[in-house]
């Protein structure tokens, strides 16, 4: 039996993920900004433990950690799940915006992730879920400090991964192509104000995919959370997993431009190298 600590959890991917923890028989510390929202999602369930908890918070996070480990004596897997999307081009964020998107995404990230990796330390052993998107591996227009804030998070996953793995400790970032969640409702997706008209090919394109893409997205949570549950399981977890056949595509993509790119520059690039 395992015990989970989820952000996030009172919707999209992070309920998902928490029913099948429980479905498999594991704990988990399931938390939201309001924890009746979670209560809402399991009442009564002894295996859950519903925690407020607002990401950007670190003294909650450390609270919320020791309630965790003061219910269920320990935790093995953290999934950061939490976040907030922003919709625009990168001209029309405003400092305010992508302030917010960054404390959510990426500090709030770091303060649950302080918090919970002493516990983890201490055992020798745990698994840290990062919840990315394909927009951290490749990203376009309107989606610029979206995609920024998960650029970060790949980085941070990479190093984690790297420092964490003589501990016992593995790493996964995940790397979701479109889901059908709530993430391109308002209550998650938050939208550039100033619309400026010389993006209207780009960035405004982009605004009215996302709107027709609204609860018609390819991906299903459920299995998506399945395959997080299944990843978590494995001896032998990737760093990255895409999900998805849109995330799969859009990475060989980029893979292929990389390459490509790289071999065409090559010559220019190997060249400043002292003699």
């Amino acid at each position: 039996m395992s015990v989970w600590f989820v952000t996030g959890a009172s919707r999209g991917f992070g309920l998902e993920i928490a029913r099948a923890a429980l479905e498999r028989g594991d704990q988990v510390v399931a938390t939201a900004r309001q924890a009746s929202a979670v209560e809402k999602e399991f009442p009564g369930n002894p295996s859950v433990l519903a925690v407020a908890l607002d990401v950007t918070d670190e003294a909650a996070a450390s609270a919320a950690v020791g309630a965790a480990v003061d219910r269920f004596g320990r935790i093995d897997v953290l999934v950061n799940n939490a976040g907030r999307g922003l919709l625009g081009a990168v001209e029309e964020a405003s400092d305010e915006a992508v302030r917010a998107v960054f404390d959510a995404n990426v500090f709030g990230l770091l303060a649950v992730t302080r918090a919970v990796l002493p516990v983890l330390r201490r055992q020798r052993s745990g698994h840290v879920v990062n919840i990315s998107s394909v927009g951290g591996f490749t990203t376009g227009p309107g989606w610029g400090v979206y995609g920024a804030t998960k650029f970060a998070v790949e980085a941070l996953s990479e190093a984690l991964h790297g420092e964490l793995a003589p501990l016992g400790v593995h790493v996964t970032v995940v790397e979701p192509g479109f889901f059908r969640t709530d993430f391109l409702d308002s209550s998650s997706l938050h939208r550039a104000e100033g619309e400026i008209a010389d993006y209207a090919a780009s960035a405004g394109a982009t605004r009215a995919a996302a709107d027709s893409r609204n609860h018609a997205q390819p991906g299903d949570p459920r299995k998506a959370a399945s395959a997080i549950v299944s990843v978590v399981a494995s001896p032998s977890p990737p760093l990255r997993l895409q999900l998805g056949a849109d995330a799969v595509a859009r990475v060989e993509a980029k893979l292929d431009f990389v390459r490509d790119e790289l071999s065409r520059w090559r010559e220019l690039s190997v060249s400043t190298d002292h003699d």
